[in-house]
């Protein structure tokens, strides 16, 4: 899958299945690819990857047609063209609030390499010169624009913020949010589960792709795609690596009558 199908499916509905890719081991893509899933979720916020390594990780999952999806540091314009030069084909931009912080990071993903009053002018409605409109849109047709919904500002203006010409789909940050709503890490607690109901419905209903990413309960996944929900941004290498190895230690200890004690796992939890 290459960006502009990532667009188009998450547009219309479709749903498209990734994992958060944190292993910049050169022999890793080969592996994941044979997972079955669309494209690959790579951060940039919390993973200390540099521009280099960004670069190569990009360019190998777009040989391998598994496009690249970048969570930049900040909701920053130029952040977002950071890694569209390395070889992004979705930017997804965390903690954003407000309908005008989409419209700019819309300026960076869907009209570069217009920059400054030109740029804000073609933002503002006022049209581009046929063979300029032309340019640009053959030039972004690959790239998908994706935001974080990660507080209770953000549902509040969820409404203007997915009628933001060039927004193709909204990922929930479930941490954060759930510590925006009061109720840190209680993921089913009521109020929770009602904010991401509100976040899916409203963005499906507009016409924008909804997901949230996710690893504590593939239950709770299942209910919200069926809700609508069709980003299915399921956990990461670490976690599955760290959940499957655990299951099979234990295995091993069960089946052997190993009455050692199990090491604890607390830091593993915490990655």
């Amino acid at each position: 899958m290459n960006g502009t199908e990532l667009a188009a499916a998450l547009r219309s509905g479709r749903r498209v299945y990734s994992t958060h890719v944190v292993s910049t081991s050169p022999i890793w893509p080969k592996i994941v690819k044979t997972t079955g899933i669309d494209f690959v979720f790579i951060d940039i916020e919390h993973i200390p990857i540099d521009r280099t390594t960004l670069g190569w990780m990009c360019q190998t999952y777009r040989s391998l047609d598994l496009a690249p999806m970048v969570r930049i540091p900040e909701p920053d314009p130029y952040q977002a063209c950071m890694a569209l030069d390395a070889g992004a084909e979705g930017v997804l931009a965390p903690y954003v609030e407000s309908p005008e912080q989409v419209r700019i990071l819309s300026g960076a993903v869907k009209f570069r390499p217009l920059k400054g009053k030109r740029l804000e002018r073609a933002l503002d409605g006022e049209p581009l010169e046929p063979e300029l409109d032309r340019y640009i849109r053959e030039r972004n047709a690959g790239h998908a624009l994706l935001v974080n919904i990660e507080s209770v500002p953000a549902i509040e203006a969820l409404d203007d913020i997915l009628a933001v010409p060039g927004l193709d789909g909204v990922q929930i940050g479930p941490h954060d949010l759930s510590t925006s709503l009061g109720i840190p890490e209680q993921y089913t607690h009521p109020r929770f589960v009602e904010a991401v109901d509100t976040i899916i419905t409203k963005a499906r209903a507009a016409g924008v792709g909804a997901g949230i990413h996710f690893w504590d309960s593939i239950e709770q996944e299942l209910r919200w795609a069926r809700l609508g929900a069709n980003l299915i941004m399921h956990s990461a290498d670490t976690f599955l690596f760290a959940r499957q190895l655990r299951a099979d230690i234990d295995r091993f200890r069960v089946e052997l009558d190993d009455k050692q004690a199990p090491q604890r796992r607390a830091e593993v939890e915490a990655v």
